[in-house]
């Protein structure tokens, strides 16, 4: 008797690692029903981490309305694991899947994964991990942090909303009113490139391109 491991991560904008694992063991029974198949949804950061830690851990899925990539309302979830662990994908509120052809770094906003963070933090979770891969987005976080309480400033005193334009604008941060619960928090980021955000080995001009830029 055969025996198959799978193991793949998302397709980027398309399958998830769970819909793949459910496709190919479909196929490959087809082939060998007495085969044995052993599926294990993986991912990097991207879509599907939550999925990937829910399959591996257990744990709930956990429904929040929230902003989308151009600030629509949309309703994304989050994995609450069972030692209270929240695993949030910024791909669920502000992916790349979510705008289609529809791709304008400088209009999106990463303001809905903070509403996640911040829900989770909420219900009581003490340690965050957080997936950056997969993003419609290139605000620096910008548009995360303004859901959490911080405010960015521009030169005339004016609240920026957090979009991937205004991060050129930014003269003052006033963290003030962030949530107090951050601090408490334990946060992981999930990442697998080491890019910063600008210069010419920047994510900004890596990945700019995916993302419309």
């Amino acid at each position: 008797m055969s025996k198959y491991i799978l193991i793949p991560d998302s397709f980027k904008g398309t399958m998830s690692s769970v819909e793949i694992c459910g496709i190919v063991a479909e196929a490959l029974r087809a082939q060998e029903p007495d085969a044995e198949i052993r599926a294990i949804p993986v991912a990097d950061g991207g879509e599907g981490t939550v999925d990937a830690f829910l399959a591996a851990s257990g744990g709930q899925r956990i429904a929040v309305a929230c902003a989308g990539p151009y600030g629509e309302p949309v309703t994304a979830c989050y994995g609450l694991l069972p030692d209270g662990t929240a695993v949030v994908e910024m791909a669920a509120a502000a992916g790349l899947p979510m705008v289609g052809e529809n791709r304008d770094p400088e209009k999106t906003t990463t303001y809905g994964v903070g509403q996640l963070i911040a829900h989770a933090l909420k219900r009581g979770a003490e340690r965050i991990i957080l997936g950056l891969g997969g993003s419609a987005t290139n605000d620096g976080g910008m548009g995360a942090m303004s859901a959490l309480g911080v405010r960015f400033l521009d030169a005339q005193g004016n609240v920026l909303t957090g979009v991937g334009s205004d991060l050129e604008k930014v003269a003052d941060i006033d963290v003030s009113g962030l949530n107090p619960a951050v601090a408490e928090a334990e946060i992981t980021v999930m990442c697998d490139v080491t890019n910063p955000l600008t210069g010419p080995d920047g994510a900004t001009y890596t990945f700019g391109k995916q993302k419309g830029g």
